[in-house]
C-alpha cells in the first residue's frame, strides 16, 4: 500500500493527518503515539545506525529502543506502535534537508530537543512556515520556549520538581517520593497532544499553523489542584501526606486479611453507605463523622476505625459489601488481575499486537474510546532503525533508488 494510500484509507479521527516525529525518550514520542492511536500517519525521524569494528550496523535510533527490564525492552513497542521509521544524521546539512523535505509534506511536526536546537538546524518555525504555512509545531520542552530558564537541560523528574509535584508526594517522615511511571514526560506529552488537536480546529478554520510550546514544569502545574491559590489566600502550604489526601476521608488504602482494598466514601451519603455495610449506622450521624469538614479534622480517627474492620475481611468479601452498598472501591490491580478481569476483556482494554520479534505483544489499547472514528493499533513498533526508509523517501519525497543508495552509502539516513 503507498503513503498516500494509507493516509487516506486508515481508520481513526485523524486519518489523512501526517505527523512527523522527531523527539526522542518519552515526552515527545508519547505525544506522536497519541496522535497514532487516533489515525495519524507518524512518520518517525531517527539517527542512523554506524558500521562496527566488525562492519555491522550499531547503534543509532531513539534510545527507547533499548529501555526497559532486562533482555526485554518493551517500552518501545507501546511508544512507538503506529509509526513508520525513517532516519536521517539531523547533524549535517543534508539530513537536515531531507527532514525539511518530509515536514514540508506533513500536518503536524512533534520535537522535544533543547530549545534553540531547531534553529540551529535551519528548521525554525518561520523557516518551515515560510515553506508550509498551516505545520502545526508542538514543541515539548522543560521550561517551554521562552524565560530565562528556557535553554537549560530538562527532563521529567525535573519538571515534576518545579510543578509542585516532588514536593507533595510520599510520606511526610521520609524524602520527596516520585511515581512509578514518568508522569511529567506523559503530561507534557498529552498537552502537546491535546495542544496539536486545539490547533487543527484553528488550522480548518484559517488555515494557518502555529506552535504549540508545552513545558515540562506547566503541565505538572495544570494538574496540582488549587496549591497555589491556598498559600496565597491563607499561607497554607500543602505538604508530604503519603497514602492520603488531607481533609478527604474517607479516602484511603485499608488492610484487609489477605491483601490491601481502596475505599474513597468521603462525600456524605456515600459514607453513610459505608457505615451500613460495615454494620454501623449511627456513625454517619455522629457528630464527629457527620460531615466532609468533621471528618477530616478527625481523617487519622476514621481510617484506624475503618481499618479495625477491614481487616476482618477478605479483599473479595469486602468488595462483596461495597458492590452491594454503593460505595466507590476497588482493590489494588497487577498485571495479572488487568489480564484476567472480565471489565478489562469486555472492554478490549488490553490487545495483542503481532510483533516479528516478541511474536505477540500484550499491551494497553488505544484510548478514549471513539464511537464513530475508533482509533486502533495498526502496526507494530518498527523493529529496525529506517525500517520505512524506502517506502516513505521514495513515495512521499520522489528519491529514485540511486538517491536511497547515495544517502545510505554515505551514512546521511
Amino acid at each position: 500500500m503507498s503513503v498516500v494510500q494509507e493516509r487516506l484509507e486508515t481508520p481513526g479521527p485523524l486519518a489523512g493527518i501526517r505527523v512527523v516525529e522527531m523527539g526522542q525518550l518519552i515526552a515527545g514520542p508519547f505525544c506522536g503515539q497519541l496522535l497514532g492511536d487516533m489515525g495519524a500517519e507518524v512518520i518517525k525521524i531517527e539517527p542512523p545506525a554506524r558500521p562496527g569494528p566488525d562492519g555491522k550496523k550499531v547503534g543509532g535510533g531513539d534510545p527507547m529502543r533499548v529501555w526497559g527490564r532486562g533482555d526485554y525492552p518493551l517500552w518501545w513497542e507501546v511508544v512507538a506502535r503506529n509509526k513508520k521509521a525513517v532516519s536521517a544524521d539531523l547533524r549535517v546539512a543534508e539530513g537536515q534537508a531531507l527532514a525539511r523535505k518530509l515536514i514540508a509534506t506533513a500536518d503536524i511536526l512533534i520535537e522535544n530537543f533543547r530549545p534553540g536546537t531547531l534553529e540551529k538546524w535551519g528548521m525554525s518555525p518561520e523557516a518551515l512556515h515560510a515553506v508550509n504555512p498551516g505545520l502545526i509545531i508542538v514543541r515539548v520542552s522543560g521550561y517551554g520556549q521562552s524565560g530565562p530558564y528556557s535553554d537549560r537541560a530538562g527532563f521529567g523528574g525535573i519538571g515534576e520538581a518545579m510543578g509542585g509535584w516532588r514536593a507533595i508526594n510520599g510520606d511526610p517522615d521520609r524524602p520527596a517520593s516520585r511515581m512509578g511511571v514518568s508522569i511529567g514526560d506523559s503530561l507534557a506529552a498529552t498537552y502537546g497532544c491535546m495542544g496539536a488537536l486545539a490547533a487543527l480546529r484553528h488550522r480548518d478554520r484559517t488555515g494557518e499553523g502555529q506552535v504549540v510550546d508545552s513545558a515540562l514544569y506547566e503541565a505538572v502545574l495544570q494538574v496540582m489542584e488549587s496549591l497555589v491559590p491556598e498559600y496565597v489566600a491563607s499561607g497554607y502550604v500543602r505538604e508530604r501526606s503519603g497514602s492520603v489526601l488531607p481533609g478527604i476521608a474517607p479516602s484511603n488504602v485499608y488492610p484487609c486479611s489477605d491483601g490491601e482494598y481502596l475505599i474513597g466514601a468521603n462525600q456524605d451519603t456515600v459514607f453513610g453507605r459505608l457505615c451500613t455495610a460495615m454494620g454501623r449506622p449511627e456513625l454517619a450521624k455522629d457528630p464527629r463523622y457527620i460531615d466532609h469538614i468533621n471528618r477530616g479534622k478527625r481523617q487519622v480517627e476514621l481510617d484506624d476505625l475503618i481499618s479495625e474492620w477491614t481487616k476482618t475481611l477478605t479483599v473479595a468479601e469486602l468488595e462483596a459489601l461495597m458492590i452491594e452498598h454503593g460505595v466507590p472501591a476497588g482493590k489494588l490491580y497487577r498485571p495479572q488481575d488487568m489480564i484476567d478481569d472480565p471489565h478489562f476483556q469486555a472492554r478490549e482494554a488490553l490487545i495483542d499486537v503481532p510483533h516479528p520479534r516478541w511474536g505477540q505483544v500484550k499491551m494497553q489499547n488505544t484510548f478514549p474510546k471513539f464511537s464513530k472514528t475508533p482509533g486502533s493499533v495498526r502496526r507494530s513498533a518498527p523493529a529496525t532503525v529506517g525500517q520505512d526508509n524506502e517506502s516513505v523517501y521514495r513515495e512521499a519525497l520522489g528519491l529514485s533508488d540511486a538517491e536511497l543508495a547515495d544517502l545510505e552509502s554515505r551514512g546521511i539516513i
